[in-house]
């Protein structure tokens, strides 16, 4: 009994989704014929609009150019007729004496803005002209000069030049009552407003009272009648024409062809001996509008229809499904990608301590070579324990045991000093991290000239210092800094071993950082590359090994200086030593 009853609701399920379809169909449908409807009319009403609209700015534009045009010409007009009464021409055309004129004339165009003035005597000879180079040409035949000594007013002219533009004139006899004495000619740039003219999308022409074009931003069409300019380039077919008026989406005809295209004719009147000034504007102005608005009603219908399939579509249940399930396969491998990631940075940590203990191994490996440095080193403290001892020996001999003592005391402070030095090789041996504690530069620089003093007192060299007064304090160790003065002196003396007046400068000063310049008046520096290299040295085999510079740079670099060297201007080389001084209140707090 219970059997055959859900088989109903079962047999009746399909057809609500059949239901459903077809009612999607029909809106869709409803939706694109709307849509096509909408298209349409917009189309026509809007192209009406736009097509009127661009039409108005043609006219308009064409009382502008027209209006330009007969202030030209009437600002001209008056030219001839007023400087056919210049005394001053007048004048030079009864005493042929023309040393003057050219410059007055010149003087009236900068004044009148013409484009050029010319003065014909009787026989139509140009004897003053405001473009140097027609002076002396002769007019005798041109329009200009017949028709104005034939005219008692102003002649205007418009002639044709061999390039094929128009050539445009205002001209006027110069007369007294003993007869004609000349003619004036003013020369009208008209040419200017079709190079202004040109700078437009539109194409203009302007006729005379014959029809034939005198202005034209087409080049080609000056000296011919508009059907003739038209005929140059037109459609090739009527079906072509056809297929381009359909392109034009405009119902109104075509007002003419230019070069195949469909263009709006806009034509004006020129109070001026019956001209006429005519422009062809495209409709691709209007097309370009019309398709805007066009395109912004399909995107909107568009919109519309993919919001209709969206929420029609049974489909976007299933997609959003897998969607989800990619997403989450993102998300797992986003996870692994972060794995991989920290595992790389726990491989690069491990490399970097692998580093660090390969630069330590680097330490360990130049001992070596650190040893022929300590030899190098020691050889300047021995030098002068021999000299102490000699000294000691001599004071003895002469009973002076207390001068004795102090030799012996200097002895003792070289043999502290032997043994400092001896620890820095196994302080390069050690990490880094020794104590600093503060020295003062001025005791420091006086400790080492004191250590020199033997060999000094051996050498002809003059030793200038310069001292602040107050004391310069770094933070370091006073017998590594020593050590590097030491190293800057001996090289110093190594330089000025074949200069006569041998000198060495030193000066300590002191701003942001402590700068202790030693300077001599050498040969100066080779090779400025290699300086600072171990085992490098310019000496003979036997006299040193290259270690003291290489040294002095680690040193001053352990101790967050910087050692630099330059050749200087005047000779010799000059060696800086830049260390970070010691703030007051950390001086005090010592």
């Amino acid at each position: 009994m219970t059997g055959p009853r859900p088989s109903r609701p079962a047999a009746a399920a399909p057809a609500r989704p059949r239901t459903v379809r077809w009612r999607a169909r029909i809106v869709l449908a409803l939706l694109f014929v709307t849509a096509v409807a909408v298209v349409v009319v917009t189309h026509r009403l809007l192209t009406d609009r736009f097509t009127e609209t661009t039409r108005n700015r043609a006219e308009l534009r064409l009382l502008l150019y027209g209006g330009n045009l007969l202030s030209e010409l009437r600002q001209n007009a008056i030219v001839p007729q007023l400087l056919a009464r210049d005394p001053a021409l007048i004048a030079a055309l009864n005493t042929r004496d023309y040393a003057q004129s050219t410059q007055r004339l010149i003087s009236f165009v900068d004044e009148i803005g013409a484009a050029s003035l010319t003065l014909l005597d009787r026989d139509g000879r140009a004897v003053a002209v405001t473009e140097r180079t027609r002076l002396g040409e002769s007019h005798r035949q041109a329009p200009y000069f017949v028709d104005a000594l034939r005219s008692r007013d102003t002649v205007f002219t418009v002639q044709r030049q061999e390039t094929g533009q128009f050539h445009f004139t205002y001209s006027r006899r110069i007369e007294t009552p003993a007869g004609v004495l000349g003619v004036i000619v003013a020369e009208v740039d008209l040419r200017k407003f079709e190079r202004a003219w040109s700078g437009i999308s539109d194409a203009v022409m302007v006729t005379d009272s014959t029809g034939t074009i005198i202005l034209s931003t087409e080049p080609r069409w000056r000296g011919l009648t508009e059907a003739e300019a038209l005929a140059r380039e037109p459609a090739r077919s009527a079906i072509e024409r056809a297929l381009r008026a359909t392109s034009d989406w405009t119902a109104l005809p075509a007002d003419a062809y230019l070069r195949g295209q469909a263009v709006m004719r806009v034509e004006g009147r020129v109070a001026f001996r019956g001209w006429r000034i005519a422009s062809f504007t495209t409709y691709g102005a209007v097309r370009d509008k019309v398709n805007g608005y066009i395109a912004l009603e399909i995107m909107g219908f568009a919109i519309l229809m993919a919001l209709a399939f969206y929420f029609m579509n049974r489909r976007a249940t299933s997609r959003m499904a897998l969607f989800q399930r990619e997403s989450a396969e993102l998300r797992a491998l986003n996870l692994r990608l972060q794995r991989e990631i920290a595992e790389r940075r726990r491989v690069q940590e491990n490399l970097a301590q692998a580093e660090q203990t390969l630069q330590q191994s680097s330490k360990l490996a130049v001992l070596g070579e650190m040893s022929a440095a300590v030899s190098h080193e020691l050889n300047q403290p021995l030098a002068a324990m021999k000299t102490y001892l000699a000294g000691a020996r001599m004071l003895l001999d002469r009973n002076r045991p207390e001068e004795a003592l102090t030799a012996f005391q200097r002895i003792d402070d070289l043999i502290e000093r032997m043994g400092a030095i001896t620890r820095q090789l196994k302080s390069y041996a050690r990490r880094s991290g020794e104590r600093f504690t503060p020295v003062n530069m001025g005791d420091a620089l006086s400790s080492s000239l004191a250590l020199m003093e033997p060999q000094l007192r051996n050498r002809k060299v003059r030793i200038t210092r310069s001292l602040p007064s107050e004391p310069v304090i770094v933070m370091g160790d006073r017998v590594r800094i020593e050590q590097v003065i030491v190293n800057l002196l001996r090289n110093a003396l190594d330089a000025t071993a074949q200069t006569p007046d041998a000198a060495i400068d030193i000066l300590l000063a002191a701003g942001e950082t402590a700068v202790l310049t030693v300077r001599d008046n050498g040969h100066g520096i080779d090779d400025l590359e290699r300086l600072f290299e171990p085992f490098y040295t310019t000496r003979q085999p036997g006299d040193g090994v290259g270690l003291g510079l290489a040294i002095s740079s680690g040193i001053v670099n352990d101790l967050g200086g910087r050692l630099t060297a330059r050749n200087a201007e005047g000779g010799g080389a000059v060696f800086e030593v830049q260390l970070p001084i010691l703030p007051e209140e950390i001086q005090a707090a010592e």
